[in-house]
């Protein structure tokens, strides 16, 4: 599943995401998504979410 489209991620979904201080070393964090925060259905970088944690990042895989 791609991480770039918004159809794909629904709220309780479970991701791996870029945290922004994690940004150049590319470590991924998991957890589930609360809220998705990127309006635009499609981004190269990976649609924004907001984890049930409260972090908040990119998604880069569904897990």
């Amino acid at each position: 599943m791609d991480g770039n489209k918004r159809e794909n991620i629904k709220a309780g979904s479970k991701v791996a995401i870029v945290l922004k201080q994690d940004q150049r070393s590319g470590k991924l964090t998991e957890g589930v998504v609360k809220d998705i925060l990127t309006k635009s259905p499609v981004h190269r970088h990976g649609i924004k979410v907001r984890l049930s944690d409260g972090q908040v990042g990119r998604v880069k895989k569904l897990l």
